[in-house]
């Protein structure tokens, strides 16, 4: 987005963060360059690795040092996507507190909003501009680094540091759409943190406790999204699945999980008597599932965040008219 070709306050925006947003792109592009760079020398050291003759499972003499060297080069690789991981979890709060502090906090701390809402600027203006432009970068900026972390997942399952399954949080977090939602909820609620507190650092704050019980919860009911599928007979689902609980199925129907006998209140022996002749099964989530989840928690983030604008946009209306 160019601020030439912006007018108005969208332009303002742009122009008195330049600095801040040119910043954000440039520290993204060196930590896809950091990956990127990570894979292309694994890679290397891959095809180098398979023409020596030498092989991780059965180490001969004298390729003890060339094991241990292809294997270096793939945890290198590997704890670049775990950074990588990390920051797209951290990357909301960012936002979140960039909307919070500098664009709105600080500008009615100061005062400055004031020179613009007296050139011609509503304050409904004044405030959409300052959630559109971070809202239109935040939602490209983003899905981009969303695409290129479930690239780089993929490359680092290849390898002999697998870092774990789609479903677990650091990983799950990190890829889909569920980043952006996260993203845009914690852009909304910064701003209305930014206007209901009107100081800079304490708004910026607030908005950083308020995404630590939100990530918290979600991940908590996060297994209840979509409906599990459900495997019979006393082996588990294999491949990726999410394995979320196990029981007894009686024969008259009726699921049996080990709370139920050993977590409950109810009578332990009765419910043991009710397990015989019961047939063992699984409740889980297939990889085909990641994408429902995916888009039921984004779509919960969008309204949390529709919610949270429209709830600043009264705030806005009541304290300026």
């Amino acid at each position: 987005m160019s601020a030439i070709a912006l007018r108005g306050p969208e332009r303002v925006v742009i122009y008195q963060h330049r600095r801040a947003l040119w910043s954000a792109g440039a520290l993204a592009l060196v930590g896809v360059a950091v990956v990127v760079a990570a894979w292309l020398w694994a890679s290397s050291a891959s095809d180098t690795f398979a023409g020596s003759g030498c092989s991780v499972e059965n180490t001969v003499r004298g390729c003890g040092d060339t094991v241990r060297a292809f294997l270096d080069t793939e945890l290198r690789f590997s704890r670049a996507v775990d950074y990588a991981g990390l920051a797209m979890m951290v990357l909301p709060a960012c936002v979140g507190m960039f909307v919070a502090g500098p664009l709105i906090g600080r500008e009615l701390e100061n005062g400055t909003y004031i020179t613009s809402w007296s050139q011609s600027v509503s304050p409904a203006r004044w405030l959409a501009a300052r959630l559109a432009v971070p809202a239109v970068l935040t939602l490209a900026g983003v899905s981009v680094l969303s695409a290129f972390s479930a690239w780089a997942w993929s490359r680092a399952k290849g390898t002999h540091y697998p870092r774990g399954d789609w479903y677990e949080r650091e990983i799950y977090g990190a890829m889909g759409s569920a980043p952006v939602g996260y993203a845009l909820c914690m852009l909304a609620l910064g701003a209305l943190a930014g206007l209901l507190l009107r100081r800079t650092v304490a708004a910026m704050v607030v908005t950083v406790l308020a995404y630590v019980p939100l990530v918290m919860v979600l991940n908590r009911v996060r297994e209840d999204l979509w409906p599990t599928a459900r495997f019979l007979g006393g082996d588990r689902p294999g491949g990726d699945a999410w394995l979320v609980d196990s029981g007894m199925l009686t024969a008259s129907g009726k699921a049996i999980y080990p709370k139920d006998c050993f977590g409950g209140a109810g009578d332990t022996a009765a419910c043991m008597r009710g397990l015989k002749e019961a047939t063992e099964f699984a409740d889980y989530h297939p990889a085909s599932h990641f994408w429902p989840l995916q888009l039921v928690e984004t779509g919960i983030l969008l309204v949390l965040a529709a919610l949270a604008v429209a709830l600043a946009f009264r705030v806005l209306r009541r304290r300026h008219g």
